[in-house]
């Protein structure tokens, strides 16, 4: 009979001060989508962006992802570019708008988004006579995609960037925060990220002008008039005043949150890198990530099963790097320009326990099941 405790994937770590703002929203009677948790929320991701930017805070990051590409114009029978190698979230959003998502493959350094093939994608759809509406970017597990690069592809041929930082809050990219170099860019505080509100989200615009269209959307689209108006169909996507708070006290940890993370990547690299069968993927010159996620690489699908299945008998969560969404049953239809580096590292990788409330003890008993499979 299993007796340990169970070890989670990532799981929420409350800092303190959440249980305070909170209460806070009980006191006032400030339960619903508006108040000054969510005003202050807000305020505080702005600071810690330091980018001259403007943030929404919305329900979910897919809701987060739909505003900004309505905001860009995308709609029915539109094409957007899409990461392939990440959650469907990124691009569930493309088809709730009735625009064709066409699929990119991922580049080794980072994993993420390759900006040839990017190109080539645009290249292609332009001389067909139709070029893409928007490219939706994503820094994965918390590494940051190559920016510079996609930024002048998308300056070269005028396409917009929807920067997907869903699992980068605290990544930065030559010292720039993450999530304020697109045209719009996403974040996620849902349950298994960085900091979290139990479930939200936000969108990260370079306007005022921009922030209020958002906030318009988000609340319905109703306008400013003694009765119920409504010119255009809006959504139910504001965050609550409740939710916001927990945001407020999360803020404040985090920093710790991304150093406690980085740690957990120390930690198992400096335990596990001297083996041939795993590999870690490391920062460029110049790129920080918050490491959301530790994942490490095995040198076959077999081994990779071998381990997963090993830690979940000692009731030890991992996960497989994402599927990607070429290869998902829902969207195996659609374009994609792929050369099978994400087909690759869904098949040998795996996440690792990453949270940042894991004990030394925790890591020395991962680490521990993970060499003697191995050295079986």
């Amino acid at each position: 009979m299993q007796t340990q405790t169970k070890i989670w994937l990532s799981s929420p770590h409350m800092g303190g001060k959440e249980q305070t703002y909170v209460n806070e929203a009980f006191q006032t009677n400030w339960v619903a989508p508006l108040g000054p948790n969510v005003d202050k929320f807000e305020e505080a991701i702005q600071s810690y962006l330091n980018n001259n930017v403007h943030v929404a805070a919305l329900s979910t990051g897919t809701s987060a992802i739909h505003l900004a590409l309505e905001l860009l114009g995308v709609g029915k029978d539109d094409e957007v570019i899409c990461q392939s190698f990440t959650f469907s979230a990124s691009a569930n959003p493309i088809m709730y708008l009735g625009a064709t998502p066409i699929f990119v493959d991922s580049e080794r350094d980072t994993w993420n988004i390759a900006p040839e093939l990017v190109e080539k994608a645009i290249t292609d759809k332009i001389a067909q006579g139709k070029k893409p509406k928007a490219i939706v970017a994503v820094h994965l597990y918390g590494m940051p995609y190559k920016i510079n690069e996609l930024a002048q592809i998308s300056m070269k041929y005028d396409i917009p960037i929807v920067e997907d930082s869903a699992e980068a809050f605290g990544s930065t990219y030559h010292g720039i925060n993450c999530g304020s170099f697109g045209d719009f860019g996403i974040l996620s505080f849902n349950g298994n990220k960085i900091i979290t509100t139990s479930g939200g989200g936000a969108l990260v615009c370079h306007s005022i002008e921009l922030k209020h269209k958002a906030v318009h959307l988000a609340t319905q689209a109703r306008e400013d008039a003694p009765h119920y108006q409504h010119s255009m169909v809006g959504y139910n996507y504001r965050m609550s005043n409740v939710l916001a708070g927990i945001g407020r006290g999360q803020m404040e940890v985090l920093d710790d949150r991304v150093g406690a993370r980085r740690s957990n990547f120390e930690f198992y690299y400096k335990k596990l890198n001297h083996l041939m069968d795993i590999e870690f993927l490391q920062e460029p010159d110049g790129f920080f990530s918050n490491r959301w996620l530790t994942c490490i690489l095995t040198s076959s699908f077999e081994l990779r099963e071998k381990i997963r299945k090993a830690l979940l008998l000692d009731d030890v969560e991992t996960r497989p790097l994402w599927k990607p969404m070429h290869m998902q049953p829902v969207f195996e239809k659609y374009p994609n320009y792929t050369d099978g580096t994400s087909e690759d590292l869904f098949d040998r990788g795996l996440c690792l326990p990453s949270g940042s409330n894991l004990s030394i003890d925790d890591l020395e008993r991962i680490t521990t099941l993970i060499l003697k499979e191995i050295t079986k």
